[in-house]
């Protein structure tokens, strides 16, 4: 059909392309085709039968124009005159390559200058026997050190303590030192040849600098890929211990090259208990140290043990003073429930959260125990087979971090408690000593009336954001609908806030109930009694004491945290995923996504071309084949193949996706947080270390070894190796 095209409309200079050619690069118009060969569908599609073929051709409307017979008459050239022209033509392209490799040339010179007169003379000198002999040494111990951080094998062997006095052991850093000499390293062999068995090969202080030098090289791999990408987001986990000192672990966002959106750890920060302190260093760190540029972060998430919400509130506060567009948003990887219940200032709140994780870490150590509490479940739930296997699937998972973790935790309530009872009075050896300890002491714990009234309370007040927080950790359509549900969210929370009375005394009754059947006594905590012992008011109930402490400061706390999380800003943000297809499609394409991207203006390439090209990508989508499916996520949209094709829009949604609130689409790219919780599962708290843990998490960062060493040179030019002679004390090796 397409030879028959290009017969029709005599274009003899095509005949020698494909069919692929000129379907890719060639159209025909409309008015060359009969009305009969065109169905028109819609106002703004013409579709052509599958025999069209085009017959309407004017070949005569030439002659008529009097402009088109004078036209000029080609030379034609003789053979003298084609010589000279092709002769003309090679000089002049000779010349033009002779003068770009004297550009080139002189790019480079003006290159190595820049850099500095000093490096150019550095390089200019050729390296001494002893300077070459020295970095193929440091080079060794380097090697040595990210084989131990890749590994996690910590620096230290054999406690000192625990060893009789005038035994020498050594540590794990010089015992590969020696394996390696014994290996053949020659290198490492002739400098330690003369060196006494009983004496360190490398100082404490010297693994210490090596070691910064490895992880802010590996660190710097990829804090380069963030710059390039411009712009991120900073996420915090959890405050862990490493070796007896709390650190906050920090996390980046960004999208690469590929656009991929990734989660990467690139280190640990030292936790300070005043707040300011912490968000001085916090900045201080991130800009001066990690040397990235905050003005391109564009959102912040930090996810906190209970009791740290507080200080994290005042570090976002104050990175939100400095960068407005740094917007302060939940991470996708916590739930918003579980997230709410760390954030609420109550002591009681506090504790209740920590007993339910040791709860379920104990049931997580033993299967026997499990399997306990399979068949406690079973008795109880006899009646309800399916509600009873649903709670045993529930109880193999991490369940603690789900949405519904307080309703799981009042239906499991019975069955947990009867569970560790049986535990703690078995007679016989089924269970070792900790098991029986643990299990005694959370059976009390739960038993608590306190712990049981605080649970309900949090269960009841949490249900009103139970499926808002599970929608921001559904698809893309979910985020984007939920932050239209947040204003009902909101009300319904207010609406109890003003009938509190009523609703607390429902929570309270539920409570009751619940500890009546575990045979639980029902009264004011121990500690408020003694503190008031002898003026105890007799009108002080338990109902009432429990309102004003728990339940009042509870609601109203989650009503603010709401409104602080859901900022105007952040709400704008989410308004803007209607970018992606799949949303606009639900939408009906009757989208104005330009309203909302005005906070992100600047980030633009093209600005003024914004609302122009947003009416494009909409009718790209609208008028779409019928075979063609919208994509459903802001990954899918990115990975168009057409998308450079819309320089604002693959901004916007590059600055969308690294919203912390979005989830990881693809799983592969989230393995920062992975690697991170693997490694505090497996390394002791004694045994941690910032430096190595970088490089265990990021083990497959590839690393540089003579930029290391050149780095150790030029920071600490002091420290070179021992000579061949035998070292006396450590401190004759400082010298």
């Amino acid at each position: 059909r397409c030879q028959r095209w290009v017969e029709n409309c005599r274009r003899a200079d095509l005949e020698d392309k494909t069919p692929d050619q000129l379907n890719k690069h060639y159209r025909l118009c409309a008015k060359h085709f009969e009305t009969s060969m065109i169905c028109r569908s819609s106002p703004y599609r013409t579709v052509l039968r599958d025999n069209a073929v085009p017959t309407i051709f004017d070949l005569t409307s030439h002659l008529n124009n009097p402009h088109s017979r004078h036209r000029k008459r080609i030379k034609e050239l003789s053979e003298d005159e084609i010589r000279t022209l092709k002769q003309q033509k090679i000089e002049e392209a000779f010349e033009r390559e002779q003068a770009t490799q004297e550009l080139n040339e002189s790019n480079e010179r003006n290159t190595v200058s820049e850099e500095g007169g000093e490096e150019q003379e550095e390089e200019a000198v050729p390296l001494t026997l002893e300077e070459r002999e020295n970095k193929d040494y440091l080079k060794s111990l380097f090697e040595i050190l990210i084989l131990m951080g890749k590994q996690n094998i910590p620096l230290d062997g054999h406690n000192v303590v625990e060893l009789p006095e005038g035994i020498f052991t050594s540590d794990n850093f010089q015992a590969l030192l020696e394996y390696r000499i014994n290996a053949g390293d020659e290198v490492l062999r002739k400098r330690f040849e003369m060196t006494a068995v009983n004496l360190e090969y490398c100082s404490k202080t010297q693994q210490k600098q090596m070691l910064e030098i490895c992880e802010s090289c590996v660190r710097e791999e990829t804090l380069r890929e963030v710059r390039d990408s411009h712009f991120f987001s900073i996420v915090t986990d959890e405050v862990v211990d490493i070796a007896g000192e709390e650190h906050l672990p920090v996390l980046v966002r960004f999208v690469d090259d590929s656009h991929n959106l990734r989660e990467e750890f690139i280190g640990f920060l030292p936790y300070e208990a005043d707040p300011e302190i912490l968000a001085v260093k916090f900045h201080t760190t991130i800009t001066e140290k990690w040397g990235l540029n905050m003005e391109y972060c564009r959102g912040q998430a930090y996810i906190v043990s209970s009791g740290f919400a507080s200080k994290m509130k005042v570090v976002a506060t104050r990175v939100l003073e400095k960068y407005p567009q740094a917007v302060y948003t939940l991470c996708s990887s916590c739930a918003l429930n579980v997230w709410l219940a760390k954030s609420v200032p109550v002591v009681g709140v506090s504790i209740a959260l920590g007993t339910i994780e040791e709860v379920c870490c104990l049931f997580n150590q033993s299967p026997q125990l499990l399997v306990e509490l399979d068949n406690m479940i079973s008795v109880l739930f006899q009646n309800n087979k399916e509600k009873g296997n649903e709670l045993k699937e529930i109880c193999r998972s991490q369940w603690t971090g789900r949405h519904d973790t307080f309703e799981v935790l009042v239906d499991l309530m019975q069955a947990l408690v009867l569970c560790l009872d049986a535990v703690s009075s078995d007679s016989s050896v089924r269970w070792n000593n900790f098991i029986v300890g643990r299990a005694f002491v959370l059976s009390s714990a739960l038993t608590d009336f306190d712990f049981i009234v605080t649970v309900v309370i949090l269960k009841n007040v949490l249900s009103f954001t139970r499926a808002f927080g599970k929608n921001l950790q559904g698809q893309t359509s979910d985020v984007f609908f939920a932050a239209g549900s947040l204003t009902a969210v909101l009300h319904s929370l207010n609406e109890v806030m003003e009938n509190i009375e009523v609703y607390h005394e429902f929570w309270f009754e539920e409570a009751t109930n619940l500890a009546t059947k575990l045979d639980v006594q029902i009264k004011l905590p121990g500690k408020f009694r003694r503190a008031h012992q002898g003026n105890l008011d007799s009108e002080v109930t338990s109902e009432n004491y429990y309102k004003e402490i728990l339940s009042v400061p509870t609601v109203e706390h989650i009503i603010q945290e709401l409104k602080d999380i859901f900022s105007e800003q952040h709400l704008k943000a989410l308004k803007c995923l209607s970018l992606v297809p799949s949303v606009m499609g639900q939408l009906k394409f009757n989208t104005s996504e330009e309203h909302h991207a005005d906070m992100y203006k600047n980030d633009l390439p093209n600005p003024d071309t914004l609302s122009a090209e947003l009416h494009c990508w909409r009718i790209k989508w609208k008028h779409r084949g019928k075979d063609i499916e919208l994509p459903a996520t802001i990954y899918e949209a990115l990975h168009l193949p057409d998308i450079k094709f819309f320089p604002n829009v693959y901004a916007l949604l590059k600055v969308l996706s690294i919203l912390p609130v979005m989830k990881v689409e693809n799983e592969k790219y989230e393995i920062g947080r992975k690697r991170l919780k693997a490694y505090l599962k497996n390394t002791l708290t004694e045994q941690r270390s910032s430096n190595l843990a970088l490089l265990n998490i990021n083990f497959d960062i590839k690393h540089d070894l003579d930029l290391m060493v050149d780095t150790y040179i030029k920071l600490y030019p002091v420290g070179k190796a021992p000579s061949n002679r035998k070292l006396n004390s450590y401190k004759d090796y400082d010298k």
